[in-house]
């Protein structure tokens, strides 16, 4: 806590007089992971172009909600570029209360007009339950492993106790998720029936979007 205090107080006393310098600091200091982020980020500015004009309705007037998998990307699967549509992501590709609300906000105030639930293979969500999740955070909150034994927490407490009282939304089979999604948002009172909700399974060795028929027919527009 210190050293980052100490951190700050250079940097701003550094920025007034020299931001070279004041960028020399900051990138001795920063993580890897940091430094690429803003490297990434310089490099995106220079072409930036005329990006900054986008209105803020998306412009192909759709939205996506899809897990936080790592492997994912809706831009590339979808065929998106910045401005074209909503992308909403959780663990799991989840219609919570919070995706919900995500995507009320983008048709009530923004105009989308189709929505897509994009649950994927092999995903994260599958490989435990809400018991796992609650007793590895009661253990610790390192992170911790997994092998064919199941899961295991690598260290002694401090833990946590509030784990015990979230739903973590958890997934047995992925074709059942999607729909039961669909269907969450299709019956929610906030949500107009004439909005189609599309129910999609995203394969994570071919790229491929795999369409749940079931869930698609669940979410037809009325």
């Amino acid at each position: 806590m210190l050293l980052d205090t100490l951190t700050c107080r250079i940097i701003e006393w550094l920025d007034p007089i020299d931001n070279n310098n004041a960028l020399i600091v900051r990138e001795l200091i920063m993580s890897d992971i940091l430094n690429d982020v803003l490297s990434a980020n310089r490099d995106y500015v220079d072409d930036f172009g005329d990006k900054g004009e986008l209105p803020m309705p998306p412009g192909r007037n759709f939205a996506i909600l899809t897990c936080m998998d790592a492997r994912l990307d809706p831009a590339k699967y979808a065929g998106l570029a910045e401005g074209d549509a909503h992308v909403i992501r959780n663990a799991g590709g989840r219609a919570s209360d919070d995706a919900i609300r995500s995507l009320v906000i983008s048709y009530k105030l923004l105009g989308t007009r189709e929505w897509f639930v994009i649950h994927h293979t092999d995903c994260g969500m599958e490989y435990f339950n809400n018991e796992i999740m609650s007793d590895l955070l009661s253990s610790s909150l390192k992170t911790a492993s997994v092998d064919a034994d199941g899961w295991h927490d690598c260290c002694e407490g401090p833990g946590s106790t509030e784990g015990k009282y979230i739903n973590w939304l958890t997934i047995k089979e992925q074709t059942e998720s999607v729909l039961e999604d669909v269907a969450r948002i299709k019956a929610s009172s906030m949500v107009p029936s004439d909005i189609p909700v599309y129910g999609y399974i995203y394969d994570c060795k071919s790229g491929r979007l795999i369409e749940v028929p079931a869930a698609t027919e669940a979410g037809q527009a009325s």
